[in-house]
């Protein structure tokens, strides 16, 4: 079992940075695929960023890939997402996920059904 725990979420103008943590416990998380999604009000669900075990791929939304960077330290067993540059669109509920299958980490990275483990969720406001 593995569990997720996001913090670093808040209030901010447009224009400001945050970095959101993912805590994660269990003794599979170096080989884990970690990814970022977030739900704003009234929409469904959206892939963000995702980053391999060893770090070796990454990927991110074309929405904000030029703004935000996902990484992580398996010392530590967080993943981070630096956000910067923030628009009042990044407006959401941010979650972290991992799963550690195979398929996922070749072919599913941004796919939400297919991570096995989720967080609760951080809010994240952006004022314009």
């Amino acid at each position: 079992q593995v569990q997720l725990v996001e913090s670093g979420g808040g209030l901010v103008q447009a224009g400001d940075s945050l970095r959101l943590s993912c805590a994660a416990s269990g003794r599979t998380f170096s080989s884990s695929t970690m990814g970022w999604f977030r739900q704003a009000p009234g929409k469904e669900r959206e892939f963000v960023c995702a980053i391999t075990g060893s770090a070796s791929i990454t990927d991110c939304a074309d929405s904000v890939k030029d703004r935000f960077t996902v990484s992580r330290d398996n010392a530590k067993n967080t993943a981070y997402l630096q956000m910067n540059s923030l628009k009042p669109e990044d407006t959401a509920v941010y979650y972290c996920a991992a799963d550690a299958t195979y398929y996922t980490r070749i072919y599913a990275r941004t796919r939400e059904g297919q991570y096995a483990y989720w967080g609760q969720g951080t809010q994240v406001t952006v004022s314009s």
